[in-house]
């Protein structure tokens, strides 16, 4: 099958840390309890730039590392679960910050699973040849959802972007992805309408949604039921690993670079027993980052990229899962 070269990337990281300890002075936790549980030491906010801006930062870097110019971008694919803006889009923001004037723009928004989805959307349409040059961001503004007074989930989550720049080229890509429809019973963030309407009775449209989500909690900030999400994503991110090999027709162990989503150590830990392949190969930030959603893997790239991991036919995978439920996999050679 077709599938792209990564011509290069980039990322942005907050410059604002936010450690564990900085967590015990509001809420009842402790380092140790957060980190045995999670694998996370620290994660960065954004105190200076909205999730556009960062989008823009990391999308600059990828094209200054790539060599190519923003006028010869001809797709900007956005992934993000914590937009700016209703509208516009967030990838017309960053088209129009980083001068990429010839380029379409899509956003999507399949939660953590983010990258993945618009990285295999690149491919699709780079090899109708339609398009010849594909960037790809993936930024999130998780901090913003959170309810800090919920000692179960507020130190999960961190902030950050990252991109890349892909053409088309003969080498092999495979994917998988899939979805498992719920409803509001294992992760959501909804999202809020603050108007008041002219009459009485109009906002009788989400009176049973009303009903589920009673408290103003579940109606503002992230919900997430940790055992439901830790079942499906150790389930999903390892059936879906094997399924992408079977499609490439390679063995796992036969995989240089593995980056799974990073959500919690315990996830990524369960996912890799039946997986088959080395720690060394596994390639986690999350002590540092937290959860950064769909930024969480483009980051990691970046890394790899700029300590020179990332090298010339060497097999990576890429798998994830998140809100939706959605998931999926990437099998390719750089």
């Amino acid at each position: 099958m077709k599938g792209i070269k990564i011509l290069g990337t980039g990322s942005y990281i907050p410059s604002t840390t936010v450690t564990n300890d900085d967590f015990v002075k509001f809420i009842d936790t402790s380092d140790e309890w957060i980190y045995t549980r999670t694998g996370i030491k620290q994660r960065f906010y954004s105190t200076e730039k909205m999730n556009f801006q960062m989008a823009a930062e990391a999308a600059q870097k990828a094209l200054e590392n790539s060599g190519v110019k923003a006028e010869e971008i001809d797709l900007i694919i956005l992934s993000t679960c914590s937009t700016d803006f209703f509208y516009p889009n967030t990838s017309c923001l960053v088209q129009n910050i980083i001068g990429a004037a010839n380029a379409s723009c899509i956003d999507v928004n399949t939660a953590c699973t983010g990258f993945i989805t618009a990285l295999d959307m690149a491919r699709r349409y780079l090899c109708t040849g339609d398009v010849k040059k594909v960037l790809v961001v993936a930024s999130e503004f998780l901090t913003r959802q959170l309810d800090y007074t919920d000692r179960t989930s507020c130190f999960l989550f961190g902030d950050g972007a990252g991109a890349v720049v892909a053409e088309a080229a003969d080498k092999p890509f495979y994917s998988v992805t899939g979805a498992k429809g719920d409803m509001l019973d294992a992760l959501y963030c909804r999202i809020q309408y603050s108007g008041k309407y002219p009459e009485e009775g109009f906002d009788h449209y989400d009176k049973d949604i009303r009903e589920k989500l009673d408290t103003e909690a579940k109606n503002k900030f992230l919900q997430m039921d940790g055992k439901a999400v830790y079942r499906f994503a150790v389930d999903a991110m390892a059936d879906s690993f094997k399924k992408v090999c079977e499609k490439a027709g390679v063995k796992a162990c036969d995989v240089d670079i593995l980056i799974p989503h990073q959500a919690n150590i315990r996830i990524i830990s369960a996912a890799m027993k039946s997986m088959d392949i080395p720690d060394e190969k596994i390639y986690i930030n999350l002590d540092k980052h937290g959860n950064t959603s769909s930024a969480c893997i483009p980051t990691i790239l970046d890394e790899l990229n700029r300590t020179g991991k990332l090298k010339e036919g060497e097999k990576m995978a890429l798998v994830g899962f998140g809100a939706g439920l959605t998931y999926g996999s990437i099998y390719m050679e750089l």
